[in-house]
């Protein structure tokens, strides 16, 4: 099976429909998967529900479909970042359910494991567990959360084998795993291709059975958030 695709538009054909639900690895800017996200933009496709744990920024990552109108809905744990997404919150433009960010990891992992739920003591007594069911365990209360899985993933990873097995690189591995876990179908985008076989297997953070399409990009901008100096 060839999973390699020549370009990130090429690796959404096909795929993506109105109304879909993506999860999108990735946190603030730092390893999100800037060239699916762009050809995600330009398939036009509306009404989407994405599960990630940000938005972007204004003009960059998920900020570009939040500018065209193109998500519906976010699934995520932190959006301050994005005048845009506050915007159009503020507004009912746009539906938002707020989870807290571990909440959110695990809903995905569990999503990919074939978990259906899990009870958690974040958010018991807070908004979080409003209309959930609540559960008492050793004396403890938790809050029952449900898992979530996605239409499509769209991933970044630093490099890949020709089988889809991936390597991330220091923090960009973040989000990326749970998100490509929890996908129906995986997109990956990479810097680097290698052959299979060349990766040590005791070294691969994801194995190629949760990835279906692999496309190159060695230059991705890499654009940082928020840069911090010494005066």
């Amino acid at each position: 099976m060839n999973k390699l695709y020549p370009s990130a538009a090429h690796a959404l054909e096909g795929l993506v429909e109105d109304g879909m639900t993506l999860a999108v690895g990735g946190f603030g800017l730092c390893g999100i998967p800037e060239a699916l996200i762009a050809a995600l933009r330009d398939t036009g496709k509306k009404n989407l529900t994405a599960i990630s744990n940000n938005a972007g920024v204004d003009g960059f990552g998920l900020g570009l479909l939040l500018e065209t109108r193109q998500i519906s809905k976010m699934i995520s744990s932190y959006v301050g970042e994005n005048k845009e997404f506050e915007r159009q919150y503020l507004a009912g433009e746009l539906q938002l359910e707020f989870t807290p960010q571990g909440t959110l990891a695990e809903k995905l992992r569990a999503g990919g494991a074939g978990i259906p739920a899990f009870y958690t003591r974040t958010g018991y007594g807070t908004l979080v567990a409003e209309g959930k069911e609540t559960r008492q365990f050793n004396g403890e209360w938790y809050v029952m959360e449900e898992s979530l899985t996605a239409d499509i993933a769209l991933v970044k990873a630093w490099k890949a084998d020709k089988a889809g097995n991936l390597l991330f690189r220091k923090t960009a591995r973040n989000f990326n795993p749970l998100a490509a876990m929890a996908g129906k179908v995986c997109v990956v985008e990479v810097e680097e291709i290698v052959e299979t076989g060349e990766l040590d297997p005791d070294q691969i953070h994801l194995p190629g059975i949760y990835v279906q399409r692999i496309v190159h990009n060695p230059n991705p901008e890499k654009r940082i958030e928020k840069r911090t100096v010494r005066s």
